[in-house]
């Protein structure tokens, strides 16, 4: 029996066994050959930097169903890229392009310490990373390509040593090559630093401290750049052109390695619809009706932003009106885009037939400049700065060093920086182009050009100022490079608040239009110093170059156009050298130097020392005397060191007044240390109904001893006991009360038994 049923279950064990394998078999080839085609299509590059490291790309692994996918890694530090593109066009003019670059905590092994424990909005720091890859990007796309396309920065791991923003621009480039998406790359994009004279390629986070340049630099094939974004410690030109060269060589290397693993792995670049082009008829109408008051009016020098802006869209209402008289079925919005592009060859044929732009000026030449200080007595450091029809505000507010910025985890990491003593703020509200909008917080443009003015002026600010500033910049109007314009009157604010800076900082945008021969290549250009608007608007490049006049402090080059050779970049950044040193000359004669003069609500700050041995005094109960000082006077008690403590005042009297609270806290006798149960000498000093006030030692507060406890026998009033004002009488002390804090107080319980020794303080 026992046989016959392990041979059932034994049976039952093969027909089962049998059957899990007729099922699982195509599973387990299929999960087989998905792994070995996961192995076989990762495919790694690797491109060696003139530092000694090595710059990785990868893909295939991650990310599948993404347009493109890349990871790029130095070092530990790695970071993927996605990337994804509708296949259906949007109903945008202009290139609908989303790059979102996230730092993630869990990459760096942190947990983020707001309240919900997790990432929440981009910080600053990811918005301008954002901007740098967007910059690197978006000029290679094709001319026309409306479809909405999302490039996304996921980083991986952190090593706290590479910084993974230039890892990003990589990764990104690697991504669009590799995708089906039309796309005229690939850039390459490495980190320049100058560490005593030394050029150094991507350089770590402790060399970045020592350096006196920070320099990013986006390029493509043939040594084209495409994006500049940098700060400096005021260097001179040659040393930032002899950075920009060996900046742009190390690229070529990056470039030519994600080819080669597009060559490989990329995939066919898809088909885009092409727009149906405008019928010549129309064409031809629409320029003989426009073009000659289209010179007229971009000749007419007497015109301003809002007036030229008015002409202009009077004639493109006249020219839809009678084109639709001819052609009724015809779109207004294709009139109105062929016209905006007529218009645009005409604006830029004219700066090359007469060498004289719009306004009047010559290439070279600078806009009218006015400047004014001191505007408001109540602040600390004021002034406007005024160039052609750009107008900017400045203010700045000093304030003590524990309101400095607190910088986010992940950018502490990456950038060594803690907190920052110095910041701008830039505000571009919609009035100053005479339009409505949107007033709140900043937005991503204003996050740019904030960070943009800070670090121009970062270079002339002194290294231990015990002071925080805050510098905010408001644009009241605005008719191009509002950016430099905040530089500039940034500059002349603090002098005006007596921050002692080096000396003053200016800031100019220079802009490019370029002529293209047959073979796509540039045969012409034009370089414009002090950039309008309608310039920034029809024209190819916005460099923008801040300084002072010895050197640069800061720069940031918007390029348009696939790639502008060395040769330009040169040409612009000499133009701007020159127009930048004029500028502080007028600057310098609003005010030439930090003002010596404090003004009468200026903050001061002073350092104190405290013995040791009197620091809890000073201090107090749980910083009872510092709170008490801030509440009465204003002014904020920080401690240095053991010894040292740091006093702020928002003015001169407020600190009199706190150092006055601080003699007397120091110099008071120190209170004595009663004993619970021990016999004191207590001296009458007012007699109650109640019972008798008393003091045991000179600065004690009087203490009530209540009729209870003078005596065994029951009085009713001290005049009982012939007690008088000035007499001396022996009390035992029992604590304090623990809900009044008032002593207790015994003469009762001395009436009876042994006497101990009587404990006198001086009480006379």
């Amino acid at each position: 029996m026992a046989s016959i049923m392990f041979f059932r279950l034994l049976t039952k064990r093969k027909l089962l066994s049998k059957y899990k394998r007729s099922l699982c078999i195509p599973r387990i080839s299929s999960c087989k050959y998905s792994t070995q085609n996961r192995q076989l299509e990762k495919s790694e590059v690797r491109v060696n930097l003139s530092n000694g490291n090595e710059l990785t790309f990868s893909t295939g692994q991650y990310a599948k169903l993404a347009d493109g996918c890349a990871v790029a890694s130095i070092g530990d530090t790695a970071v993927m890229v996605t990337t994804v593109s509708k296949v259906r066009a949007s109903n945008n003019l202009f290139l609908p392009l989303v790059v979102d670059y996230r730092q993630k905590a869990a990459a760096a092994g942190r947990i983020p310490t707001n309240f919900f424990r997790k990432e929440l909005g981009p910080t600053e720091h990811e918005i301008l990373t954002s901007r740098l890859i967007d910059r690197s990007l978006r000029p290679l796309f094709p001319d026309k390509y409306c479809y909405d396309t999302q490039v996304m920065c996921n980083i991986l791991a952190v090593d706290g040593v590479n910084d993974p923003d230039i890892i990003s621009i990589n990764a990104a480039s690697a991504a669009l090559s590799l995708s089906d998406i039309p796309w005229n790359g690939p850039v390459g994009a490495v980190r320049v630093g100058l560490v005593d004279q030394e050029i150094l390629i991507n350089p770590t986070r402790r060399q970045m401290q020592k350096s006196d340049l920070n320099l990013i630099v986006s390029a493509m094939a043939n040594s084209l750049i495409v994006m500049l974004e940098g700060s400096a410690n005021d260097i001179l030109q040659p040393d930032f052109f002899k950075a920009l060269k060996v900046g742009v060589k190390e690229c070529q290397n990056i470039v030519q390695s994600i080819l080669q693993l597009q060559k490989q792995y990329g995939k066919a670049k898809r088909q885009i619809q092409a727009i149906p082009e405008t019928h010549e008829e129309i064409k031809e109408s629409i320029k003989i009706l426009s073009e000659m008051r289209l010179r007229e009016i971009f000749r007419d020098h007497k015109h301003d932003k809002i007036s030229r802006d008015n002409a202009v869209n009077n004639i493109r209402t006249d020219v839809i009106e009678k084109i639709k008289q001819e052609h009724p079925n015809i779109d207004s919005t294709v009139v109105s885009e062929e016209f905006s592009a007529l218009s645009k060859e005409i604006f830029r044929s004219l700066i090359f037939e007469d060498n004289v732009r719009c306004d009047g000026r010559e290439l070279h030449e600078l806009r009218d400049i006015s400047c004014q200080v001191n505007l408001h007595n109540p602040l600390h450091g004021s002034a406007v700065f005024q160039r052609g029809q750009t107008q900017v505000f400045c203010t700045v507010t000093l304030d003590s060093p524990e309101s400095a910025l607190k910088l986010d985890t992940i950018s502490m990491l990456t950038s060594g920086i803690k907190e920052k003593n110095f910041f701008l703020h830039y505000e571009f509200p919609p009035f100053a182009t005479n339009e409505t909008g949107r007033s709140g917080p900043s937005g991503r443009r204003e996050i740019g050009h904030g960070a943009l003015a800070e670090r121009g002026l970062r270079a002339v600010l002194p290294k231990d100022y015990p002071f925080t500033i805050r510098l905010t910049s408001e644009v009241l109007e605005s008719n191009g490079s509002s950016s430099m314009a905040s530089v500039c009157g940034g500059s002349l604010a603090l002098m005006d608040a007596g921050v002692p800076i080096t000396t003053a900082a200016a800031g100019v945008a220079m802009g490019l239009i370029t002529k293209y021969d047959e073979t796509k290549q540039i045969n012409d250009y034009k370089v414009l110093t002090d950039l309008l608007g309608i310039e920034d608007y029809m024209g190819d490049m916005d460099f923008k170059l801040a300084g002072t006049k010895k050197g640069i402090t800061a720069v940031q080059a918007d390029i348009k156009i696939p790639g502008i050779p060395l040769k330009i970049v040169f040409e612009a950044l000499q133009q701007g050298h020159n127009a930048k040193s004029k500028i502080i000359e007028i600057m310098n004669s609003a005010i030439a130097k930090p003002r010596e003069v404090k003004k009468p609500n200026m903050p001061v700050s002073e350092m104190l020392e405290v013995p040791i041995h009197m620091r809890a005094k000073f201090v107090g109960i749980s910083g009872s005397n510092l709170k008490k000082i801030l509440v009465e006077t204003g002014v904020q008690v920080n401690q240095v060191d053991d010894t040292i403590f740091s006093l702020f005042a928002p003015n001169q009297t407020a600190m009199d007044e706190a150092k006055e609270i601080i003699d007397r806290i120091l110099t008071a006798e120190r209170e004595p240390v009663l004993e619970f149960g021990a016999i004191y000498n207590a001296k009458i000093v007012e007699i109650r109904d109640l019972g008798v006030m008393v003091t045991l030692y000179p600065s004690m507060n009087p203490a009530l001893l209540h009729n209870s406890q003078l005596d065994q026998r029951k009085i009713n009033h001290p005049s009982a006991l012939n007690f008088e004002v000035g007499q001396v009488i022996h009390v035992k002390y029992f604590g304090r009360d623990p809900v009044s804090g008032a002593m207790r107080l015994s003469r009762k319980v001395l009436q009876s038994g042994a006497v101990a020794p009587v404990k006198n303080f001086t009480n006379s």
